[in-house]
Formats: structure tokens, sequence, C-alpha cells
């Protein structure tokens, strides 16, 4: 590998920038492919870490290996490109410093996920409940905002207060993050998504939203309904090519 591409390379990981290797086995020519605003959507960097033209590697395909978190062999009739995505840890941003959330917590960060708790409840966002995770008691609607959500973005609303979820839902709802869940009874999600109605996000933003959230295991304990959302975040990014989901 060229000095200059293995640099960016880890420039990117360590930036947590997505970004996909594309490699084409015939002659061994590398290309870096990120995720870009420019009007191709995507900028690639080539040997010497200089801009190489795009249209020359297979944006489409690099952009599905990215989605799918997989490496795949793009064939350019005949011409074969291994495509090895570099995507930055899912973040999991946890709204509200409730029961479930200190297993959440564990259990996420087992899982490989980048986690951050956010309550504007200074009593409850305490380092002394959640050791050595990333607490933030900002107004979550405007951390949620500023932090620009993903498609490898995921946010679960468990605090039962409307004034805390549901400007976090709409938040999320504005964005491409491919897990949006709430926690409550089918009776308190109607309730939720009549709020929401009315604060004007549309039915079909709202069907994006996963609740009662986490998967039908029969969870009753905070630990068991954080193994059943763990369970149901992974199983929908790792169905982010099919049809469910936000796409990037």
């Amino acid at each position: 590998m060229d000095t200059s591409i293995l640099e960016r390379l880890l420039d990117a990981t360590e930036r947590k920038r997505s970004v996909v290797l594309a490699t084409r086995l015939r002659d061994g020519r590398q290309a870096l492919l990120f995720e870009h605003t420019s009007e191709s959507g995507i900028e690639a960097l080539g040997r010497g870490g200089g801009e190489v033209d795009a249209d020359e590697w297979p944006i489409d395909a690099a952009r599905r290996a990215l989605a799918e978190d997989r490496t795949l062999l793009h064939d350019e009739g005949g011409d074969e490109i291994l495509l090895r995505p570099y995507n930055p840890p899912v973040r999991l941003f946890v709204i509200g410093a409730v029961h479930v959330a200190q297993p959440l917590v564990t259990i996420a960060a087992a899982a490989g996920l980048d986690v951050r708790i956010v309550d504007p409840r200074t009593a409850f966002a305490t380092e002394d409940r959640f050791p050595g995770v990333r607490l933030a008691r900002d107004r979550p609607f405007d951390l949620l905002r500023d932090a620009a959500l993903d498609h490898r973005s995921a946010v679960v609303a468990l605090t039962h207060d409307a004034k805390i979820d549901d400007p976090a839902l709409i938040a999320a709802l504005e964005s491409t993050a491919f897990y949006i869940g709430a926690l409550g009874s089918r009776t308190t999600h109607e309730k939720r998504l009549q709020r929401l109605r009315e604060r004007g996000v549309p039915d079909e933003a709202l069907r994006r939203i996963r609740a009662p959230i986490g998967l039908d295991i029969g969870a009753r304990t905070p630990g068991e309904i954080a193994v059943a959302i763990v369970a149901e975040l992974v199983q929908q990014l790792r169905r982010a090519d099919s049809s469910e989901g936000a796409r990037p």
C-alpha cells in the first residue's frame, strides 16, 4: 500500500470518518473513496494523496459497501475491484439516565457501540451511576442536531418525559439515523404519536420509531429490556441493505 494512502486511511479512522479502500486487482491500483459534500458525493484520493477522478471507481458499489459494512468484490466487465469499508463505530445516543440505561450502556459497549447518555437532569446523569460513560447534560434536541446523526447513528428515548423524549425523537426523525426507539407501552406510544403529529411530524416519519422498544422476547427487568433493545438495534444495523431503515 502506498504510504500516503495508508496515512490518510489511519487519519480517517482516527477522525471516525467513513471511507472505502478500493483496490483494482488487475494492477493493484488503489484509491480512498470518502463520502463528501461535493456534487459527485465522493472524494477520491490516490497515490501521493492527490485527487483522482471519482468516475474511474464504482461509486454506488462503494456506498453500498459502507451501508452494508462489508467488503464487496465489484466486477466491471471482468475488471475486478475490491471495496473494503472502514466505518466508525455506531453511535448510540441514550436519552435518559434511567434504570434501563445502566445495563443498556454496558451491553451496548460490549457490542462495540460508541455510547453517550443525554439527560439535562443533573440528579440522574451522574458519574456515580454511569462510571466511565460519556454524559451530556444538554437539551437532547440541540445536542442531536449538532451531532449530525447519520446512517451509523442510533437514538433510544427512555425517560417517559415528553419534554425530554419528544424533542429528541423529532431531531432523530429529521436525520438518517438507522434506529430510533422509544420506551413505553402501546398506549403510551399512541399518546406520544399524537403529540408528535400535533408538532407537525408526518406519519411516514413516525413509522420509523420502534415502540414498544426492543425485540419481543418477553423482557421484564431492566437488564432484559436492555438486551432486547441492543438485539433489535443490531438486527436493524445488519439489515441496512434491506428496505427497512434509513439509507445514507
